[in-house]
């Protein structure tokens, strides 16, 4: 698999909602969150690409397009798109590393497509795109089962930069009835500070989340985040760790369905 990365010399700040402005005053313009060593050591150009709008699609390919290769060309054309798609920041395909929920497993996604934008307006460019539109009609299409796609502006006060071999835990998640989205948002801003500020320097992690703008292909999940760690031990020590447990606890209470995944972005 590849990734590649691309600078936005302007990113558009306007785009993003009063909320991340809000969250973003609260913490004095800075964060708590650790950002990955690996990711530290990109290039400043590389390291611009972390942009507020995130595009997840998750992959069910038939078996056969696996056995047969298909898969990895489609992750090839969707890799390509990176030297053909103006305003795509970032793009990575990729077979899952492992389904972490039941949600997940029963849904069943053997891939994962992950890429940034600096606007909506790049999003949608990227959607109509002649070499996208081509990518999805001769690969995805004939080889997927099901897909489902999420969008969100990141909401976290601090971005989530991507190395290659970085590891990506995705969660996507249904509000409980009566519990706004925006509500998880502001749960999850806290709970990710308090978790970070517990972890001290004992793992280093960036995050990405927010509420899904974008329903129709979502199979009703209205919130996304994405956390990266620089290795899969780190991430485990997390998922072990008592505080992290607690603070995780309060966001889980508002939610009544979540999907959790792992990645690995590729190498460039």
């Amino acid at each position: 698999m590849m990734v590649c990365h691309k600078a936005l010399s302007s990113p558009h700040h306007h785009h993003l909602p009063t909320l991340r402005r809000r969250l973003h005053r609260s913490s004095g313009g800075g964060s708590a969150l650790r950002i990955p060593s690996a990711a530290a050591a990109m290039s400043s150009s590389a390291a611009a690409v972390t942009t507020p709008i995130e595009h997840i699609v998750l992959i069910k390919v038939r078996p056969e397009a696996a056995d047969s290769g298909a898969a990895a060309a489609m992750v090839s054309a969707l890799q390509a798109l990176s030297a053909q798609v103006p305003g795509l920041a970032h793009i990575h395909a990729g077979p899952v590393l492992r389904l972490g929920s039941p949600a997940a497993a029963a849904l069943g996604p053997t891939h994962v497509l992950h890429s940034r934008y600096a606007t909506e307006d790049d999003l949608h460019a990227y959607a109509a795109h002649p070499a996208h539109v081509a990518a999805v009609g001769a690969h995805v299409a004939p080889n997927a089962l099901d897909a489902t796609a999420v969008d969100w502006v990141n909401a976290a006060p601090a971005p989530s930069p991507l190395a290659p071999g970085a590891v990506v835990r995705l969660t996507l998640a249904k509000a409980k009835d009566g519990v706004a989205p925006g509500e998880v948002v502001e749960v999850v801003t806290a709970a990710t500070q308090a978790a970070a500020e517990l972890m001290g320097a004992e793992v280093r992690f960036g995050v990405s989340f927010g509420e899904n703008f974008s329903p129709a292909r979502a199979k009703g999940y209205q919130f996304g985040m994405v956390v990266v760690f620089d290795s899969v031990e780190e991430l485990d020590a997390v998922e072990g760790n008592e505080k992290v447990l607690e603070a995780r606890a309060g966001v889980r209470s508002r939610l009544d369905d979540v999907l959790v995944l792992d990645f690995v972005v590729g190498a460039c």
